[in-house]
């Protein structure tokens, strides 16, 4: 019995590192900044507790599919063939398993919070599948990517609202161009591979210094955006301090990679990423509380 518990356990280990389970961290404190504004103050505990879950399962599942999906090109890509499907680890019947429990987690908990959330459920499977497929045929599929995780805090917001409203829209746009800008300069790693594959991205239609210039751009309008939802919604100093420490961060983020070296990605990437998603909701939380 033990064995075969110690078995199960390291399989939900190996994917949970397969669908990179703390990267989580990007999305979900953006959907906690929708509760939060959303509700004008602290959401309930209940709320909360569905809006991680829903935020969990959606995206265990879209990185699950991707996983599945791209299984065939991960296995041809140097730096991916490592990849647990590719190489073995966990077979895609197994990850087929998690994608429907995740999937199904999703929709229990859109369906634990109001209708409008279970409504919209279908469009967000909808983009998260589509998410997987495109780079076969468009450059666009960072975009794609960005508004699979705009999900979060426009679903957080009807989740406390049960409508949608323009500063769930703005902080979805936020989210949108953050996620698009450093996905595209993810994507720069595998810029030779994808063209010899015949796949699209911004870095294979621009090259690495326009990609570089793309992500700037599109960090540029998030900035705008957040400063749009300040004004919007009548935030107050908390937030703007909030705003001015992710500037900082963004541009630390674009000068570690200003030369186009890619030893420093991981840094530029995770890093900085992770601690701008955590200092808005901690910042918003604290602006919140103060009104």
């Amino acid at each position: 019995m033990t064995a075969i518990n110690t078995s199960i356990f390291t399989r939900i280990g190996i994917f949970l590192e397969m669908i990179k389970f703390a990267h989580t961290i990007f999305a979900l404190p953006f959907a906690l900044t929708g509760a939060l504004l959303a509700a004008g103050g602290l959401p309930s505990l209940r709320q909360t507790a569905w809006i991680i879950l829903a935020m969990v399962g959606a995206r265990t599942a879209a990185m699950a599919m991707n996983r599945l999906i791209d299984a065939e090109i991960d296995a041809r890509n140097p730096r991916t063939v490592v990849r647990a499907i590719p190489a073995g680890l966990i077979s895609k019947g197994l990850t087929l398993f998690f994608i429907i429990a995740a999937t199904a987690l999703m929709l229990l908990a859109a369906q634990m919070l109001n209708p409008l959330c279970l409504k919209l459920s279908p469009i967000a499977l909808f983009f998260l599948m589509l998410y997987s497929y495109c780079k076969r045929f468009t450059a666009l599929a960072h975009v794609v990517l960005g508004i699979c995780l705009a999900a979060a805090p426009i679903g957080a917001w009807v989740a406390i609202r049960g409508t949608i409203d323009a500063p769930a829209l703005v902080l979805g746009g936020v989210v949108l161009f953050w996620v698009a800008g450093f996905d595209i300069l993810y994507a720069l790693q595998d810029l030779e591979f994808d063209r010899t594959a015949g796949l699209h991205s911004i870095p294979v239609l621009l090259g690495v210094n326009g990609s570089l210039w793309a992500a700037r751009l599109f960090h540029i309008v998030m900035i705008g955006l957040l400063f749009t939802l300040f004004n919007l919604m009548h935030l107050g100093t908390f937030f703007l301090v909030g705003i001015l420490a992710a500037i900082a961060m963004l541009l630390y983020e674009h000068w570690l990679l200003k030369d186009g070296d890619l030893t420093k990605l991981d840094a530029a990437f995770f890093n900085m990423n992770g601690y701008i998603s955590v200092a808005i909701v901690l910042f918003t939380t604290a602006d919140v509380l103060a009104r």
